[in-house]
Formats: structure tokens, C-alpha cells, sequence
């Protein structure tokens, strides 16, 4: 598969094809991934609860997420790597920059920051540096303290309105990508036609110009054995995981995942 570039990726959003994106935390499985066709390969915190057993992403260090980012590097046929900015790692433009500078060492090729509008200077300071960015708002799990747990986001019209407003100021400040996670399918919608910008969906219903899911999810691998409503395994009826990812890219690019059954309504 030729290398993806931010070029290319806006490029699908302007002909209206889906694009996918699935976590990643290793060499083997980047191979398998990007050799797949999956286009983005995102090295998300959710390390903290998948790879290393915490009850959240906070504990993450950046240091985790520089030695996984490394790994995903070395086994990436093409795919273009995400990696996030883990908690408290950009609390101000300045650590931002020195944090987002050690990953893209690693390989990545655009850092992920989790946040509202008080984040657009750094998402400013980021870009004039040439570290693309991706904004993440709706659900964003480091601040899962503040919202007294895992709670989907934006279901008033009040909450709504003011998410795409931020996602406009991501946008207007430099943001290359938003990531929106647990939001009703409606402003998952209004989301991706507010900004010129790919909008990838995590629990945001199928008009988003993206998905993306935690790649154990997507395989039916689950410490707790209860996956969240947005998650479909892929892995049923499939021989093995690149059937799994098979399927999870032929049904985003097809628009049968997410179906209602994933969604959240108003």
C-alpha cells in the first residue's frame, strides 16, 4: 500500500469516502494493519487498560507511548501513525511541544490531544512547529474524573452546539483531524459538515468521515468481558484477525458499521 499521507486523507473526505482507523501498539500488528489497508494506526493511551491492566488511561507515562510509538514505526507498511499526548503531558504549549517532539522522533505523524478550546493556542503553537495535530473532544477519557465517569457527551442541545463550536476554533487554530468519541449520531453528523476537516468517529454514528475502534474491541478481546455499545466484534464468522480487519475496513467503507445498534440517540 503507497504511504498515507494528510494529503491523501483529506482528499477522502472531500470525495465522501470512509476512512479507518484502528489502535495499535506493536510491530506485528502494524504490519498486519497497514498491510490490511487500514489507513490510520493510532497509538492511543488506552495502552494504560489494554496493554498494562489500569482501570484508566492517567497512569500512562510518555515514556510508554514514545516505546510503543517506536514499535508501531518499525512494523508500519504505509499506514499513517497517530500518537497521543498522554495525560498531563500538555498542560501547557511549551511541554506540549517538548512532549509531541519526543513522539514524532518515535514516528508519528501527527500527535492526538485531548481537550476543549483552551487547548487551541497549544493545537497553534503545535502546528507553526510542524507537528499536525488531531483534536479530541466529546468523551475524552483523561478527564474522566471531571464527568464522573465513561458518559456520553453532547446529548443537550446546548452541550451540542458548543462542541462544534470548538471544533471549528481546533480547526481555525491549525487542527488538522478531530476525533469526536461517545456523541449522539446526529452531531457525530453536524460534526463532520461543520468543519472542512476529517471528522473521526468513536461512538459518534456513521456520518463522521471516519472510524476508528480499540483493535482488541474490534477482536472480541476484553479484560472486563463487556464492550461498549459502539463496539462490533469483527472476529465473529472470520478464521483470523486479518479476516477481522478485513471486514472491519469493508464495513466502514461500506457504511454498514457503525448500524443503529451502535449508536446513542439524543
Amino acid at each position: 500500500m503507497p504511504s498515507i499521507t494528510l494529503s491523501h486523507l483529506k482528499n477522502l473526505k472531500q470525495r465522501g469516502e470512509k476512512i479507518t482507523m484502528l489502535t495499535c501498539y506493536d510491530a506485528t500488528f502494524a504490519h498486519e494493519l497497514s498491510t490490511a489497508g487500514v489507513e490510520m494506526l493510532l497509538i492511543g493511551d488506552t495502552l494504560g487498560m489494554i496493554l498494562q491492566g489500569h482501570d484508566s488511561t492517567l497512569p500512562v507515562r510518555l515514556e510508554d507511548m514514545v516505546y510503543h510509538t517506536t514499535c508501531v514505526k518499525r512494523g508500519n507498511n504505509g499506514g499513517f501513525i497517530i500518537a497521543d499526548l498522554s495525560f498531563m503531558t500538555c498542560s501547557s504549549p511549551e511541554q506540549a511541544l517538548h512532549s509531541s517532539a519526543q513522539l514524532m522522533q518515535a514516528g508519528a505523524q501527527m500527535v492526538k490531544i485531548e481537550g476543549g478550546e483552551w487547548l487551541c493556542d497549544t493545537v497553534h503553537q503545535l502546528t507553526r512547529n510542524g507537528i499536525p495535530v488531531c483534536a479530541h473532544i466529546g468523551l475524552t477519557p483523561q478527564s474522566v474524573n471531571v464527568f464522573g465517569g465513561f458518559k456520553v457527551q453532547g446529548r443537550d442541545s446546548k452541550q451540542a452546539e458548543a462542541l462544534i463550536e470548538t471544533a471549528k476554533k481546533f480547526e481555525q487554530s491549525g487542527a488538522a483531524m478531530v476525533l469526536v468519541e461517545a456523541v449522539p449520531a446526529s452531531l457525530g453528523k453536524a460534526l463532520s459538515e461543520a468543519v472542512s476537516i476529517p471528522v473521526i468517529g468513536i461512538g459518534a454514528g456513521p456520518d463522521t468521515d471516519g472510524q476508528v475502534l480499540v483493535l482488541h474491541d474490534m477482536l472480541g478481546l476484553s479484560i472486563t468481558g463487556k464492550a461498549p455499545k459502539f463496539v462490533k466484534n469483527f472476529m465473529r464468522g472470520e478464521e483470523n484477525i486479518q479476516g477481522a480487519v478485513k471486514s472491519y475496513i469493508a464495513a466502514v467503507k461500506g457504511g454498514s458499521f457503525p448500524a443503529q445498534e451502535h449508536c446513542y440517540s439524543e
